[in-house]
């Protein structure tokens, strides 16, 4: 915050709580997924703190994104699948995206086995 370099840690929470800034690191978070028209950064492991200021809620976000074009799968937590692998899984096996997606949600995103438990 500026004006407070140099305060111990003790003094800074004194001073955000005066101004009604309540601050929460939340340690139970496995992953980040933030997503743009083109691309998701996905972020594994991130360390997350949330503050709030004046009812609103504000997130910070530190760890080393993936960048992610095409569509990001949610499920499961962690699995990305790249848009490029369900085409390619899609039209090798001669099959909807949709088959092609579900196969490699199975095949925890290996495009080599889905296309194979596809075509078998």
């Amino acid at each position: 915050m500026p004006g407070m370099k140099g305060m111990n840690p003790r003094q800074m929470q004194q001073a955000m709580k005066r101004l009604g800034i309540k601050s929460e690191e939340m340690r139970d978070v496995e992953e980040v997924i933030i997503k743009t028209q083109d691309k998701s950064y996905v972020i594994t492991k991130p360390e997350v703190t949330m503050m709030e200021v004046q009812g609103q809620k504000t997130f910070q976000i530190v760890g080393d994104p993936e960048i992610v074009h095409g569509e990001v799968s949610s499920e499961p937590v962690g699995l990305v699948i790249p848009e490029e692998d369900i085409e390619l899984v899609a039209m090798q096996a001669n099959v909807s995206y949709e088959k092609a997606k579900e196969a490699l949600v199975e095949c925890d995103g290996e495009p080599a086995e889905a296309i194979i438990k596809l075509m078998s």
